[in-house]
């Protein structure tokens, strides 16, 4: 049972800051798993966000959020982050993090991390909204 949990949802003006956090818990064998962060807003699709593979050692961004989000990881607290600057109207939606098992290594190309397809495990979600 792996259980990941997003926090630091809320209401945020534009232009403001946010940082998302995701916890893993349960039976984590290790830490070879990549993690991502989706988001769906109303009457749209589950979009791509970021993705980190595990290790860090490369990190991949949707084109929209590109010099504004980070995501980053601290295995050794089982948490996963991304943080948000410059908040726009347009990313208000829930925004999900997920984790893909990756036991051979983290031997992917970038278009992998796209396809939520591809991932293990969900959080419920958490609702960031941005207010003008």
């Amino acid at each position: 049972q792996v259980q990941l949990v997003e926090s630091g949802g809320g209401l945020v003006q534009a232009g403001d800051s946010a940082r998302l956090s995701c916890a893993v818990s349960g039976r984590t064998l290790n830490n070879n798993y990549a993690m991502g962060w989706f988001r769906q807003a109303p009457g749209k699709e589950r979009e791509f966000v970021a993705a980190i593979t595990w290790g860090g050692g490369f990190t991949y961004y949707t084109d929209s959020v590109k010099g504004r989000f980070a995501i980053s990881r601290d295995e050794a607290k089982n948490m996963g982050y991304l943080q948000m600057n410059n908040l726009k109207l347009e990313d208000t939606a829930v925004y999900y993090c997920a984790a893909d098992h990756q036991p051979a290594g983290p031997d992917y190309v970038e278009s992998y991390y796209y396809s939520p397809t591809v991932y293990d495990y969900w959080g419920q979600g958490t609702q960031v909204t941005v207010s003008s």
